[in-house]
């Protein structure tokens, strides 16, 4: 996997770097300004696109804007944005072109560098990654928002928690206590009950994700 990282504060870029280097991955540029990152990305076309969502001038949301313009300049683009605090509107926006290859995820993840890499690994490869935290929160409010989330069993919630943080069926399978086959009823039912139109699997998945977040705003 080739990765550009965007983040201004040098220790934790550096750290990033020499965390992806070590579970073999290539590190093609770490830069700190939101200009560089399209400008990097555009040329190098990394595998991932790993930002802070507060880089410079403001440090307010130039990290998100990035990765937006990045994905629009290469569609396809696999971003990961990190941030300190929980932004549904973040998460919406990334996944707004209903499209895989967005992740998520708050900056404590870093502390957990297998699972983290893990998630990275997942993004690069076409799929989500939302941060548990963030998750949890959408099912919350998500179910206020949105009466066909109130057509979801308990545990087809909790199937749909699980695919928004990016679990793959198996990895679903194993969290519940289930097997691949149950999970994979539950996936259909969701897609079913959420009214989605006819795609391809994973697109769909993607987009029951997305549902979830347009939910919890709607609240």
């Amino acid at each position: 996997m080739r990765v550009l990282i965007a983040e201004d504060h040098a220790l934790l870029r550096d750290g990033l770097t020499r965390l992806f280097r070590d579970h073999g991955h290539e590190v093609v540029a770490a830069v700190d300004a939101p200009d560089d990152v399209v400008r990097r990305g555009k040329a190098l076309k990394p595998d991932l696109a790993l930002l802070d969502v507060r880089l410079p001038p403001t440090f307010t949301d130039e990290g998100i804007r990035a990765a937006l313009e990045l994905r629009a300049a290469i569609p396809g683009q696999a971003v990961l944005v990190l941030s300190q605090y929980v932004e549904r509107t973040y998460a919406r926006e990334l996944l707004a072109d209903g499209d895989g290859g967005v992740g998520y995820l708050l900056k404590d993840r870093v502390a957990e560098p297998t699972e983290f890499v893990r998630a990275c690994e997942r993004v690069a490869a076409g799929g989500t990654a939302l941060d548990s935290e963030v998750v949890a929160q959408l099912l919350v409010r998500g179910r206020a928002g949105d009466e066909r989330l109130g057509r979801l069993s308990p545990r087809e919630h909790d199937t749909l928690a699980l695919m928004a943080e990016g679990r793959s069926n198996r990895g679903i399978a194993a969290e519940l206590t289930v097997t691949e086959g149950a999970v994979e009823k539950h996936v259909t039912s969701i897609l079913q009950k959420l009214d989605l139109p006819s795609a391809p699997q994973h697109h769909r998945r993607v987009l029951a994700v997305l549902a979830l977040l347009r939910a919890a705003e709607q609240d």
